[in-house]
């Protein structure tokens, strides 16, 4: 039996290419804002273009932000993509506006540090050792990312030295940024994996393996 993903729908995000990209990767997948089929399905996905504000704004008015810390708190699987990545952190900084994200890591989404903005394109990836996103994809391969902000420093510490750190991938426009995390059932990318041709395609299919 395939498992069962939600796209979440909250306004935000390439909904029907991710949920084509999830289903060539084995799942069954569902469209929807219902909070409780976000909450009951194997894996979640939290889908996002455009601005932090609006994102944020979009999220919590369909109550996926609850959604998202009660399956986290269940350790059912989430995946963030693109600014549905830059959301969970706890602030996001555009244009000198300042707003409140989900909190689930500390730091700060800001202006990539570039001389050319936005970073849209294919780059390459910067993957620590044991990472099960990136399993059996090359130090080569290429991932599509579209975004003008990012987070520029890792500032989780873990609370105990026998908590496993979360695994983050890094990739650099300008400056490096943060282009994925493993974090227990919380995982994220900056990139676009539903735009990122094969390796994209086998990114998504090892976060639906785990599920």
């Amino acid at each position: 039996m395939s498992a069962n993903v939600v796209v979440l729908d909250y306004g935000s995000g390439n909904l029907r290419s991710a949920q084509r990209a999830l289903e060539r990767a084995g799942a069954g997948v569902t469209v929807t804002a219902d909070p409780h089929a976000a909450l009951e399905a194997d894996g979640l996905v939290v889908p996002g273009v455009g601005a932090f504000e609006a994102c944020i704004t979009g999220l919590r008015e369909a109550g996926g932000h609850r959604v998202i810390g009660k399956r986290l708190a269940g350790g059912r699987p989430v995946l963030g993509i693109c600014v549905g990545m830059q959301v969970l952190f706890e602030r996001g900084v555009e244009h000198g506006v300042t707003s409140e994200g989900c909190g689930e890591w500390p730091g700060t989404v800001e202006r990539l540090r570039a001389d050319v903005v936005p970073h849209m394109g294919w780059n390459t990836l910067d993957v620590p050792d044991g990472s099960r996103l990136f399993a059996g994809a090359g130090a080569e391969e290429r991932f599509y990312f579209v975004h003008s902000y990012g987070v520029l420093r890792w500032e989780l510490v873990p609370a105990s030295p026998h908590i496993p750190p979360p695994l983050v991938t890094w990739s650099t426009h300008g400056a490096p940024f943060v282009a994925a995390v493993e974090n227990g059932p919380l995982w994220a990318t900056q990139f676009h994996p539903e735009k990122s041709g094969d390796s994209g395609a086998k990114v998504l299919a090892n976060w639906v393996a785990t599920l």
